[in-house]
């Protein structure tokens, strides 16, 4: 094709790999219109139709719709000005497609109701200051009042989620379980006691003592390689240990009332909902997944338990 010569669609399907039907169908859009036509009424096209067809099937084969596509081809519209806005749009649609992925393969992993189905496609919709709302809300709940220094502040942060703009499939779920989580009155209540309890215990701290979870990994966690039973002769100092650290820590006697107490706080952390929270919201931040210290403080309650109840 070259110089003046006409062309019939037949050739033009030739040289482009694209039908008749096709052709005829960007031509009657005046997308590719044809420059003449025979004498017998067939119409002709010139050597630029080649090209605008080369882009037409690139730009559709990449989404463009049709009204865009007329206005780069009629240089209305820049190529670069069409791709960036056409982005632009896939973006939105690929974010929507994350939420609607996530929210599917929730129901079909967990069996989900009709109303939790609804729930969870609520939950994964919450625009950014909706989000941060329901966030503000949780922590309130949780730390409000307990008169938070520099410690406290730090442990906020680090229970924060935040949610990228541009969200990975597995991000979103993570956010919609974070969320239903931070929704549930009885997890709300259950990490307010704890809150309370690490607050009551960090305050008696007047020196470099360590708080209650690092003495039960140091002492539980050996026990638990070792297969140490909590109820065994061999689990006596360990708990020992526990109660000892515990009676310091709030400056009071090692009594029945100490060992209820700590048996709360042992328990507290075994809850299932808590790990399910730390591993969320470490898919959400893109941090590493936490070790769950949950087979520690239940080996230590357990052990607790067992010498409360003799």
């Amino acid at each position: 094709m070259d110089g003046d010569t006409l062309y019939p669609i037949g050739e033009l399907a030739r040289r482009t790999g694209l039908t008749v039907k096709t052709i005829r169908f960007y031509s009657d859009r005046g997308i590719v219109a044809p420059t003449d036509r025979s004498p017998a009424g067939y119409r002709l096209y010139s050597i630029d139709a080649v090209a605008r067809l080369n882009l037409v099937r690139t730009l559709r084969s990449l989404g463009l719709d049709l009204p865009m596509i007329r206005k780069v081809v009629d240089r209305e519209l820049s190529l670069p000005e069409a791709a960036a806005t056409h982005a632009e749009a896939l973006a939105a649609q690929i974010c929507a497609l994350r939420l609607r992925h996530a929210v599917l393969t929730a129901v079909a992993e967990r069996g989900l109701t009709d109303e939790e189905t609804d729930l969870m496609h609520q939950l994964a919709r919450l625009s950014e200051d909706e989000r941060r709302h329901l966030i503000g809300d949780f922590l309130d709940a949780v730390f409000g009042g307990l008169g938070v220094g520099s410690t406290f502040a730090g442990i906020m942060r680090s229970m924060t989620p935040e949610l990228p703009g541009d969200p990975e499939a597995e991000q979103v779920r993570a956010w919609v379980e974070w969320a239903e989580l931070a929704l549930d009155p009885d997890f709300r209540a259950g990490m307010r006691r704890m809150a309370e309890d690490q607050a009551a215990e960090r305050a008696s701290i007047t020196g470099p003592r360590r708080d209650l979870a690092a003495v039960v990994q140091d002492q539980a966690v050996p026990a638990l390689a070792a297969g140490i039973a909590p109820a065994s002769r061999r689990a006596d100092p360990i708990v020992a240990a526990l109660t000892d650290h515990y009676a310091n820590l709030l400056d009071r006697p090692d009594d029945a009332e100490l060992r209820r107490r700590l048996l709360a706080r042992l328990e507290s952390v075994t809850d299932p909902r808590r790990d399910r929270y730390l591993r969320s919201l470490a898919v959400i931040n893109g941090w590493p997944a936490p070790e769950s210290v949950a087979p520690a403080f239940g080996w230590s309650a357990q052990a607790v338990r067992v010498r409360i109840e003799r």
